[in-house]
């Protein structure tokens, strides 16, 4: 909510006539005028907050500001702890790899499958290899061969740039 853009209209800074004016937890009090209004919040002790500015006539609402910014800070917080983080491991091959250096790195990745993490696999080419693209989803081809049982395939091996780049998730 600490957003500058997000900026509340409230009590003295309301410029408009008349508005729609309802009580937090209770009634409506109908279209009224903003001086009425704030009588009311202030007999209250409590915020006139404009809810609806382009609302035709405007929309206000009689509360607890300070409470209401509280709570909504706190539902924020609760959402953002109950986010899943998802961990991307990035495995780098080339296009002459040699089959112990993929056992080795498909070990690897089968491990963070294991721990449910989200494998990249990359194939760099360089130079001349960049004229036979195809020698390196062979390579993820392989790979993928080793860890199918594993794990699920969510993005086909790919050509984008240098690289030719596979993504795989863990098995449910």
């Amino acid at each position: 909510m600490s957003k500058k853009n997000d900026r509340v209209i409230m009590n003295d800074d309301i410029r408009v006539s008349q508005l729609r004016c309802n009580v937090d937890g209770a009634e409506s009090l109908g279209i009224i005028s903003t001086d009425e209004a704030m009588e009311r919040a202030n007999a209250l002790g409590l915020d006139l907050v404009l809810i609806a500015p382009d609302a035709n006539p405007p929309v206000a609402k009689i509360m607890d500001y300070g409470k209401y910014r509280y709570q909504e800070e706190k539902k924020l917080k609760e959402q953002k702890k109950n986010q899943v983080k998802i961990d991307v491991k990035e495995i780098k091959l080339s296009v002459k790899i040699a089959e112990n250096d993929i056992n080795y790195k498909v070990k690897h990745a089968r491990e963070f499958l294991s721990e449910g993490k989200h494998v990249k696999f990359r194939v760099f080419l360089k130079g001349r290899e960049m004229a036979n693209p195809e020698s390196a989803k062979e390579v993820l081809l392989r790979v993928w061969a080793m860890i199918e049982d594993v794990a699920v395939m969510d993005k086909e091996p790919k050509f984008e740039g240098r690289y030719y780049n596979m993504y795989v998730l863990p098995q449910k």
